[in-house]
């Protein structure tokens, strides 16, 4: 049996959400497009490295840890 969090997803892949390839590109680019802005434009690095990490994150998530359909 698990308890609390221990079975709980960030992201999870597997859901049918992101069985659509657009849903999945958008889900990755939309963050790494806000961290460009963010470095970029705005000039805030703190918040540019949150959103990188977002989508670095829903990347591997989405395309590496996925299982294929």
């Amino acid at each position: 049996m698990e308890s609390g969090f221990a079975g709980m997803k960030l992201l999870d892949p597997d859901d049918p959400f992101f069985a659509r390839p657009w849903v999945r590109w958008v889900t990755v680019l939309a963050p790494l497009g806000w961290a460009v802005a963010e470095f970029a434009w705005l000039g805030s690095p703190f918040w540019g490295l949150l959103f990188l990490a977002a989508g670095v994150y829903a990347a591997w998530a989405l395309f590496f840890a996925r299982k294929p359909d």
